[in-house]
């Protein structure tokens, strides 16, 4: 050990040996090791591998709803925002998830992201990708096992050493089946199921929850269907003139109908306060890194990285506070909205996104009425561009936006703090169930179902 980095040798007899294939990569040879009295590989876990589609996807909703690493939602996962229309019914059923499937991120350009993995927890109408996998487990170990254990510092450590490091990092099915993987009592599996499902009922709630802050909203608003006959005609003087725009989709009749449904004087600019300037992050100091990825369905932020200044990306440049909220500037992505709270206070975030605020509205009801459907309507309505579509800062500081009545706004906020809440609490039964896994494996099962016990987890 010298300076704080764990340091050996291996000879090439020994690396040969070591491995079928040569490995050369420190990751193959760290020294995180089990040491639990039994373990397996991968492959003796094993009831079915499998692939998901490699067809193209679409935002239009056009076939079956297809998940990606992007639904990931903790350990859980949540409804696919993409579609697929090139796969048949039989293709489909063939892929579709069902209750206690573990899904594996395959490959990506970000190591850190190959390996996560997620549970399904009840039969769901979603197929998957192709840069993620699906294993079934057999009577070895509960899926809600496996999956606190790769999410685990010992997990991670195996996934690293068997992944192959490129342009675009894999752990392939075939990766999966060579790493070690502890064998627990049934008994101690049952307890990292129990806070599995614990913390899968609390989300749920959460979810909820949020929907009725959602609903809440809608009544106010009060937006009937939109008059969707077409694309207006406009003179020159009412269209480039004044917009600068010569799309006919921005001048499409549903949009003029929302507008007048929403009935304000009010944009952007004039009820909420836009944070644009870029932050210079030190090289040396470690900075939590927000990106599209991150942002969950119900405008909270999970499986956040951190990362030292030196190593960001040159997108992060958005320093964001407590009370904040961030809005996706990129077509596809509008409705990827977060809610800063104490968590991420002072962390950075892409420069993909709009962080405001409001003296006039609070924050979680900003969160949800920037996340509705018709002020999302509105963003992609101002969405311009070629190889990369997004909503310009002058297209969004002076899009319209309703003010919201303070009883109103007060029954939002309790409702979202109070998703939100719940979220927590799912979030901490889940990091204690992988904490328990890590305990069990340094040092025995009956230790880690006393910490269980004694910390409430169980």
């Amino acid at each position: 050990m010298t300076d704080g980095l764990e340091i050996s040798e291996k000879s090439i007899s020994f690396v040969n040996a070591a491995t079928e294939i040569l490995r050369l990569e420190a990751e193959f040879f760290n020294a995180a090791v089990l040491h639990t009295a039994k373990t397996v590989k991968g492959a003796d876990i094993v009831d079915l591998i499998q692939y998901g589609t490699s067809e193209e996807l679409n935002d239009d909703k056009n076939g079956y709803p297809i998940l990606r690493l992007n639904e990931f939602d903790n350990a859980f996962i949540k409804e696919p925002a993409r579609y697929c229309d090139k796969i048949t019914e039989q293709e489909y059923i063939e892929l579709q998830l069902k209750q206690d499937d573990v899904l594996i991120c395959r490959t990506n350009g970000n190591p850190d992201l190959v390996g996560r993995s997620s549970v399904v927890m009840e039969n769901v109408q979603y197929a998957f990708a192709s840069y993620l996998f699906r294993v079934r487990t057999n009577a070895l170990i509960l899926p809600h096992v496996l999956v606190a254990y790769l999410r685990s510092k010992y997990g991670r450590a195996e996934i690293d050493k068997y992944s192959m490091k490129g342009n675009q990092t894999n752990f392939s099915p075939a990766k999966f089946r060579e790493i070690d993987v502890p064998v627990f009592a049934q008994s101690f599996q049952e307890k990292i199921k129990k806070a599995f499902i614990d913390a899968y009922s609390l989300h749920i709630s959460a979810k909820k929850l949020y929907a009725q802050a959602e609903a809440t909203l809608n009544t106010y608003l009060n937006i009937r269907e939109y008059d969707d006959s077409g694309s207006a005609v406009k003179a020159l003087s009412q269209s480039f003139k004044q917009s600068g725009r010569l799309d006919a989709e921005y001048y499409q009749s549903k949009y003029n109908s929302l507008i007048t449904q929403i009935n304000t004087t009010e944009i952007v600019s004039s009820l909420c306060n836009v944070f644009n300037e870029n932050f210079v992050p030190d090289d040396k100091v470690e900075y939590k890194y927000i990106e599209l990825a991150n942002v969950g369905v119900s405008g909270d932020i999970s499986n956040v990285e951190t990362i030292i200044g030196i190593d960001l990306p040159s997108r992060a440049r958005r320093l964001v506070r407590k009370g904040q909220v961030i809005i996706s500037s990129i077509e596809g992505s509008l409705s990827s909205c977060a809610l800063i709270d104490d968590e991420y206070d002072g962390a950075l975030c892409s420069t993909g996104f709009y962080v405001v605020n409001s003296d006039k509205i609070n924050s979680e009801t900003l969160l949800v009425l920037f996340k509705s459907e018709p002020i999302q309507a509105l963003l992609k309505q101002r969405c311009s561009g070629t190889i990369l579509t997004a909503i310009s800062k002058d297209e969004f500081v002076n899009m319209p936006l309703p003010s919201i009545d303070y009883t109103v706004q007060k029954e939002i906020a309790d409702k979202v703090q109070e998703s939100f809440r719940l979220r927590k609490e799912a979030k901490w039964l889940l990091d204690n169930a992988i904490k328990a896994v890590e305990m069990a494996i340094e040092t025995d099962e009956e230790t880690a179902n006393g910490w269980l016990s004694t910390n409430g987890v169980i």
